[in-house]
C-alpha cells in the first residue's frame, strides 16, 4: 500500500516540497521552509563531488538535481514507475541511471563513495531496520559516506501558522496505531492510504546509529527536517 500511495501521490509530490496549493502557508512559512532547505542542500554540498553516488528512494529528483551536479555517476533506485517517470524529465543529466526496484529487496551491483536517501529512513519498518543499515554499510566504499534528511517528529513547523491540516505534510495524517508505525495519509483528491511512518529525534537516532557501527552527526534543521553525515565507525 505504501508503493500506492506514492504511486498516486507522485504528481502532487512537489506541491508539498514547493509549499504550492494545500501546503502553501504563506510566505513567513515558505521562507522559514527555504530557509531550512538551503541548510540542508549546504550540508550536502560538503560532501560533494564525488565519483561515483547512489540515491535510495530517489522519488521525483528534489535531491537527484543536486546528486547529479556532484557525482561523476550517479544511480538512483525507486520502486515506483510513476516518480522515476517524474524524475527524468526533471534531471536531463547523462551521469544518471534509473533502477526500477524494491528496496527491501534489492542489492547493490558495485559499491560507492556516497549513499544519499531523502524522506525514506522514516518508512521502514523498525523490524527491518538493522537489515537495512547493513545494506547501506554494503553499499559503501572503504571511507564511503552516508547522507540522509527525513521530517522531523513534530514536521510541519509547529511555532509558524499554518492551514488547518494535520501534520506532517498537511495533507491529513492520521496515527492509527497508538504512537507506532502506521499513519493513514489522505492525497488531494481524497483517497487514503495506510504507510509505515517513524520519526526520530536527532539524538535519540545517533545513539542507535552508534551502536550500528555508524559515526557522524545527526542533527536538525530547525522546525522541519532532521539530517545527517555518517560513516563506519571502523574507518578513519
Amino acid at each position: 500500500e505504501q508503493k500506492e500511495y506514492y504511486r498516486a501521490r507522485a504528481p502532487e509530490y512537489d506541491d508539498w516540497w514547493f509549499r504550492r496549493g494545500r501546503y502553501d502557508g504563506g510566505p513567513d512559512h515558505t521562507a522559514a521552509w527555504n530557509t531550512e532547505v538551503a541548510i540542508v542542500e549546504a550540508a550536502l554540498g560538503k560532501l560533494l563531488p564525488v565519483e561515483n553516488a547512489l540515491e535510495l528512494a530517489c522519488g521525483t529528483g528534489l535531491w537527484t538535481r543536486h546528486l547529479a551536479a556532484g557525482a561523476a555517476r550517479l544511480t538512483a533506485v525507486d520502486a515506483v514507475p510513476e516518480v522515476i517517470a517524474i524524475n527524468r524529465q526533471q534531471v536531463p543529466a547523462g551521469n544518471v541511471e534509473y533502477i526500477q526496484a524494491d528496496l527491501f529487496q534489492w542489492r547493490p551491483a558495485e559499491r560507492y563513495d556516497l549513499v544519499f536517501f531523502g524522506f525514506w529512513l522514516s518508512h521502514i519498518p523498525a523490524a527491518v531496520l538493522d537489515d537495512f543499515w547493513t545494506l547501506v554499510a554494503g553499499c559503501l566504499n572503504p571511507g564511503g559516506r552516508v547522507f540522509f534528511v527525513d521530517n522531523m517528529p513534530a514536521p510541519g513547523g509547529t511555532k509558524l501558522s499554518k492551514p488547518n491540516l494535520s501534520q506532517p505534510n498537511w495533507g491529513g495524517e492520521r496515527r492509527l496505531d497508538d504512537g507506532q508505525e502506521i499513519v493513514e495519509r489522505t492525497l488531494a483528491d481524497g483517497r487514503n492510504f495506510r504507510i509505515v511512518k517513524n520519526y526520530f529525534e536527532p539524538d535519540a537516532l545517533m545513539a542507535q546509529l552508534a551502536m550500528r557501527g555508524w559515526r557522524g552527526r545527526v542533527r536538525s534543521s530547525g522546525d522541519f527536517f532532521i539530517f545527517g553525515a555518517l560513516q563506519r565507525a571502523a574507518e578513519g
